[in-house]
């Protein structure tokens, strides 16, 4: 736990009591505060009663009386569409609002810092698709290396669960654009920026108001390295504006498909090859269209980004290349979960909108496309460019009837449920095929999340392979 610091003996607001809620509860208790929580969940204040804090109703009128900061879980709006009614009493009253992320930042290094002979990093994540494989790559490469290392944010444990740093300690965050939005503190070593593409937009006003919530990162953090992805055009511009010239090296360049040798340095995938240059001349090469964890271009973009973050502390190219080649992946990202009589079975179920879908298709040559859910504005339209690798679309849930008017001259089956669908693809597969769950479309119609979706797939999977 990182005890949080500033606020010993003061009274301090905690709303939402989720994973990231109880560990910021506990974590003021630590040091000091006095934690007032609260939830709309009965369910979830009786977790936090039986941890021992009392939920007290932040939408009464004097509850904020002698509050000093009020702190919320990310997934509660604090500005767009409307500010949680708790919120908006704490902007009438004037009293700082702030997340765990903010708290961590401010709470992390302590005097026992002086002692080490190596300072704790921080190497923070963000983006529109690829953060948490980039996160959990960067993770795998550094423990690889053989230092102590942790992973939380958007991913894992919450940042104020983490055990406090020891001599060396590196962490690595994803965040989205929910907790870089409102930390009020945003301090890395490194930062790392993916890609944007549209999504969250009702919670930021708009695309403007997204990418400026990723933007924060870099531009109140002021990080000693960035890592930013340039294959859009917003990528671009954060690059230009955090250096001062082309050569400027505090800036690495990362693309998949872009050949970038006219910077201070870059890292770069064309072709399956990933390269890293450094004034003017090639430094490293590595393969990885062998690398089974990283199919695709848009893994190898996120193999370009990890590359990269692990180069600013120090770490060796080939050094490097051996953690990518062990790295397994991450459930429901371009997960191989069987295979059998040389068909493939890939469960994406984090493809959980077009353009994430767009990049599983492209990673694969003889698909079986498994999709649908709760679709999104424009349904799959979007994806007509990239259906060519498309031997049979197989449509689920809720939006399989709108999305099988979207798939013009390829072929396509109503299956409505992921039982039906897997049963099909199965049965119609053929050497060579790759059976992919890439929904472009959310789970909440059929399923909680789209863990439980890929999970249903892959225990499909295996019930048709073993039997």
């Amino acid at each position: 736990m990182i005890p949080v610091q500033g606020y010993a003996g003061r009274k301090v607001a905690v709303l939402g009591l989720g994973r990231s809620g109880l560990a910021t509860a506990r974590a003021l208790a630590a040091g000091g505060a006095e934690p007032v929580v609260w939830d709309d969940s009965a369910e979830a204040r009786a977790v936090a009663e039986a941890e021992g804090f009392i939920p007290t109703d932040l939408t009464r009128q004097s509850a904020f009386d002698e509050i000093a900061l009020l702190v919320v879980s990310p997934g509660i709006p604090h500005l767009y569409p409307v500010p949680n009614k708790v919120i908006a009493r704490a902007l009438e009253l004037g009293v700082p609002v702030d997340n765990d992320i903010g708290l961590f930042f401010r709470s992390f290094a302590t005097k026992d810092w002086n002692g080490f002979d190596q300072m704790p990093k921080v190497i923070c994540v963000t983006g529109s698709n690829g953060k948490s494989t980039t996160t959990a790559l960067i993770h795998h490469i550094i423990k690889e290396a053989g230092r102590p290392v942790q992973m939380a944010g958007n991913i894992g444990r919450g940042v104020l669960d983490l055990d406090p740093a020891e001599d060396g300690t590196v962490v690595v965050l994803e965040l989205s654009s929910y907790q870089t939005e409102l930390a009020r503190a945003l301090t890395p070593d490194a930062a790392v920026f993916t890609n944007l593409s549209p999504d969250h937009l009702d919670r930021h006003g708009g695309m403007g108001g997204y990418f400026a919530a990723k933007r924060r990162l870099f531009t109140q953090g002021g990080p000693d390295r960035c890592v930013i992805g340039v294959d859009e055009v917003e990528g671009r511009f954060l690059a230009n504006q955090m250096s001062v010239a082309p050569e400027d090296d505090r800036v690495i360049r990362i693309s998949s498909g872009t050949k970038l040798e006219g910077f201070g340095w870059s890292v770069f995938a064309r072709k399956g090859f990933l390269s890293e240059w450094r004034k003017g001349r090639q430094v490293a090469s590595i393969d990885l269209r062998t690398i089974a964890g990283l199919p695709g271009a848009h893994n190898h973009q996120n193999a370009c980004a990890a590359y990269a973050a692990a180069r600013t502390l120090g770490l060796g190219p080939r050094q490097i290349e051996g953690a990518l080649a062990s790295f397994a992946g991450l459930p429901h990202r371009s997960q191989l979960v069987g295979e059998a009589d040389g068909v493939r079975f890939v469960n994406d179920s984090k493809a959980t909108n077009v353009d994430s879908a767009a990049k599983a298709l492209q990673a694969f040559g003889r698909i079986r496309w498994i999709a649908g859910g709760m679709g999104k504005d424009g349904g799959i339209a979007a994806l007509a460019p990239y259906l060519g690798s498309v031997v049979k679309a197989y449509l689920i849930g809720h939006s399989a009837r709108d999305f099988a008017l979207q798939m013009g001259d390829t072929p396509h089956e109503v299956c409505e449920t992921m039982d039906r669908a897997v049963a099909r693809a199965t049965d119609e597969a053929e050497s060579g095929d790759v059976v992919l769950l890439a929904p472009a479309a959310a789970s909440f119609d059929q399923y909680p999340d789209f863990e439980k979706r890929g999970e249903h797939f892959a225990a499909l999977v295996a019930n048709r392979l073993a039997g």
